[in-house]
């Protein structure tokens, strides 16, 4: 039986409203896998959350939880293609990716399929799972392709925790791309458009870089919590006299349109 076969049982049938499927996988080195049982047990003592209908294997399984449909699938070989060494390279976060990764030998599947719930929500959910299968697994990081990320396995568990302060882990969620120049200071957003928002570029700023990442951080979060849109002309900032100008304009390091944050 395959994978999506499964979502033929009646219990498990998503809900006809059609929102994002999310989509990570979690990276395997020297023959290791992840055990279906283990992660399940740990998404009910760990985060305490009820997991039902559960049908499959440690091959390829489907469950509810929370109101969502959630798929897990093992394949024992590497990701096709260049995508991950691709990503290592912009990968500031994990220095070693590329050491690391030597042994590649397999990788998991986690989908969050069609649902209720916000995108927020759903990001949870995902987040959820992958920590719950990192931290009873020899999974070495993640990837998320959607979002150009690849993250270390203790980056990715420590992050995670932010959630039972219900805060949300930005770094798990969107890449922050960095450049440096003699212009300036640029940092860029990569995966606000699976929160339904316009990505964000800031260009040649006079700030330090771990300004900007901390500045971005927090906007994104207040953009997501609060399912916030900023739109072309308007401005934004932490006290009534800083207006931080925001333009809608060609992207400098993304194709399409970018909202630009003049600082």
């Amino acid at each position: 039986m395959g994978l999506f076969d499964l979502f033929k049982k009646k219990e498990v049938v998503a809900d006809n409203k059609q929102s994002e499927v999310l989509l990570a996988m979690p990276l395997f080195t020297q023959g290791n896998r992840y055990q279906l049982n283990a992660v399940l047990d740990d998404l009910k003592n760990h985060w305490s959350l009820n997991v039902s209908f559960v049908q499959g294997d440690d091959d390829s399984a489907v469950f509810a939880m929370d109101g969502e449909n959630i798929a897990l699938a093992f394949m024992s070989v590497p990701i096709p293609g260049d995508e991950v060494a691709g990503c290592a390279q912009l990968a500031y976060n994990w220095k070693t990716a590329m050491e690391d990764l030597k042994e590649f030998s397999g990788h998991a599947i986690v989908s969050i399929l069609a649902g209720k719930k916000s995108a927020m929500e759903r990001a949870v959910l995902l987040t959820q799972v992958l920590s719950s299968l990192l931290r009873t697994s020899e999974a070495v990081g993640v990837y998320q392709g959607n979002q150009s990320l690849l993250i270390p396995k203790n980056q990715y568990l420590s992050s995670a925790e932010e959630l039972k302060e219900g805060s949300q882990p930005i770094d798990l969620w969107i890449y922050l791309g960095l450049r440096k120049t003699e212009s300036g200071n640029s940092l860029y957003t990569y995966g606000l458009k699976s929160f339904g928002k316009v990505e964000m570029e800031i260009i040649d700023s006079k700030l330090g870089l771990d300004e900007l990442y901390g500045f971005i951080t927090n906007i994104c979060s207040y953009l997501i919590e609060n399912d916030v849109t900023f739109k072309h002309g308007e401005t934004l900032g932490y006290t009534e006299d800083q207006k931080i100008k925001i333009t809608l304009s060609k992207g400098h390091f993304l194709e399409g349109q970018t909202l630009k944050l003049d600082m």
